[in-house]
């Protein structure tokens, strides 16, 4: 299980909502997802998001997958995992990080969420704490991923 920040491309006249929802109407839970072919415009956008995570975050690993590439910091506080899909994409924390490593790693994710939205015109919402991206609080992203990890601890682990 893991704490997810969406970005989509919100197209002119729609609004993110609208956008979601729409979305989510034509994904099939069971079907095979088709291969992605990203554009030269959306593959340009994911080198540059590469390259500023890497500069400004710090180390990170990729690869591609048939359905679209992946990266993942690399080193403390925590592992942050972006999924890119041209017009999605994915920012994921595990359930895993509770108190001030809560609040660097929602720090992190927040930091390539934004990256994401600068060079690929996606707009980022936290759904988990109701907030965008761009002026979202990632302490109250940090509550929720540490209370979280704390009730999973209590009554799973």
């Amino acid at each position: 299980m893991t704490y997810e920040i969406m970005l989509v491309r919100v197209r002119p006249g729609s609004t993110l909502e609208e956008t979601v929802e729409r979305l989510g109407a034509g994904f099939d839970s069971e079907a095979e997802p088709a291969p992605l072919r990203l554009t030269a415009a959306q593959r340009a956008a994911w080198e540059r998001i590469v390259s500023r995570v890497a500069r400004d975050v710090g180390p990170v690993d990729t690869e591609e997958f048939r359905y679209g590439p992946t990266l993942e910091t690399v080193g403390p506080p925590g592992r942050v995992q972006l999924d890119y899909c041209g017009d999605t994409a994915t920012v994921e924390v595990a359930y895993c990080h509770a108190g001030p490593a809560a609040r660097d790693l929602m720090e992190r994710a927040y930091r390539i969420a934004r990256i994401v939205e600068d060079e690929s015109g996606l707009t980022g919402h936290d759904f988990e704490v109701d907030q965008p991206v761009r002026t979202g609080d990632p302490a109250r992203a940090a509550a929720r991923l540490s209370g979280v990890t704390d009730w999973v601890r209590q009554h799973v682990g």
